[in-house]
């Protein structure tokens, strides 16, 4: 990876006309009126638009988090809070945890969806940098709500490995989108480390108000900074091991292979939280 700049700094009202044959002023008032009425009484067209019932859950979850906490929220209330009955949920979503899941995929769709133009010319570290700053811009609106959500899961061994399964897939879509490669043994660790530098840049995101964001840029740089060093030792130890670890790969092909279809929903992760 090449250096980097380090961190981005972001009329007058008109006479009524002669009335013909001298029709009287209170009938023509009386033509208008009903037209004014209707005008006046019409609701303004500013209704938000109905969110799909995904997304409809995602966001009754966050606002619900953002206001008391996360071990307090039940399914039921999620429910009633998305507009959504017990079993239109059940069929969208196995638990809260999955709900919570939900919104990876809401953010990493806001991010990927984004203009990403131009960032192919950028070093490696600068394409990476550029595209987790977009993914806490996207996490903004639900601060609140994450800032509970984080301290309730802190002490929460199992969730925390369960959103860890959860980020992976996340993250493998952030790095795409940055042009770097995640297949093989050097790609995974590419994106386990990722998933552990965001989640400390996220903490210090959580507890940074300032609204240029210093604090957390300045971690973001560091850890990706930390991260180019640990791969740089992973590659020369993948080098020294190579005869290694081509010997185990053909005593591995040597034994029969099990498959198996896994159900999405079901086997989300986050379901786990």
């Amino acid at each position: 990876m090449t250096e980097s700049k380090g961190p981005a700094k972001r009329p007058r009202k008109a006479a009524s006309p002669a009335r013909a044959g001298g029709a009287p002023e209170s009938v023509a008032q009386e033509r208008v009126a009903p037209e004014a009425s209707a005008g006046a009484n019409a609701a303004p067209d500013d209704t938000p638009p109905k969110l799909p019932p995904r997304e409809a859950a995602v966001e009754a979850l966050m606002r619900l988090a953002a206001e008391q906490p996360w071990n307090d929220i039940e399914i039921g209330d999620i429910a009633q809070e998305a507009g959504l009955t017990l079993a239109e949920l059940r069929d969208l979503f196995p638990s809260k945890g999955a709900i919570l899941g939900g919104l990876t995929r809401i953010i990493d769709r806001k991010v990927l969806e984004g203009d990403l133009a131009g960032l192919e010319e950028e070093p490696t570290r600068e394409r990476l940098f550029d595209v987790l700053m977009r993914r806490l811009d996207a996490m903004e609106p639900y601060k609140p709500a994450l800032r509970r959500i984080a301290y309730a899961l802190r002490g929460e061994p199992l969730s925390m490995l369960a959103l860890n399964g959860v980020m992976l897939n996340s993250h493998r879509y952030m790095l795409a989108a940055a042009g770097i490669d995640t297949e093989g043994p050097l790609g995974q660790l590419k994106l386990q480390g990722v998933v552990i530098a965001f989640a400390r840049v996220t903490q210090t995101w959580l507890d940074d108000d300032d609204p240029a964001l210093a604090r957390t840029m300045a971690r973001l740089d560091k850890e990706i900074r930390n991260g180019e060093r640990i791969m740089e030792r992973a590659e020369d130890v993948r080098r020294l091991t190579a005869p290694l670890r081509a010997l185990g790969r053909s005593f591995l092909d040597r034994r029969p292979r099990e498959r198996r279809d896994r159900d999405g929903d079901e086997t989300d992760p986050a379901a786990a939280i």
